[in-house]
């Protein structure tokens, strides 16, 4: 059995991709992303940038983020982060001094049926 977990990947920063990106486990983003993005667990660091249609579990944002996110878990802007465009979260977690300029549209969490 494979562990999730251990996968790990880096946009560092200077870096440019643009178009569709896709992986599993753990994406940092240090530098710049344009297109399309789906993954499990995104992190944009304070350096990094996004401007993507973009699908996740759970998201971090330290960096800027611009364009649709949607996560199925929970989106969190830290204090360093800045969000435009739309998004559709499980939870959105947004630390004072985050920015967020979109259109949002909160699920909430994911309940087990009983």
């Amino acid at each position: 059995m494979k562990d999730k977990g251990s996968k790990f990947s880096i946009i560092d920063k200077g870096m440019t991709v643009e178009g569709s990106v896709v992986g599993n486990g753990n994406l940092v983003v240090k530098g710049v992303v344009k297109g399309t993005l789906t993954g499990e667990s995104v992190v944009i660091s304070e350096e990094g940038h996004i401007a993507a249609d973009t699908h996740a579990q759970t998201m971090t944002v330290g960096g800027s983020f611009e364009g649709r996110v949607e996560t199925t878990g929970q989106l969190v802007i830290l204090s360093t982060g800045k969000c435009s465009g739309e998004i559709v979260c499980g939870d959105l977690v947004v630390e004072a001094g985050g920015r967020l300029d979109a259109k949002v549209s909160c699920k909430g969490p994911v309940k087990a049926k009983k």
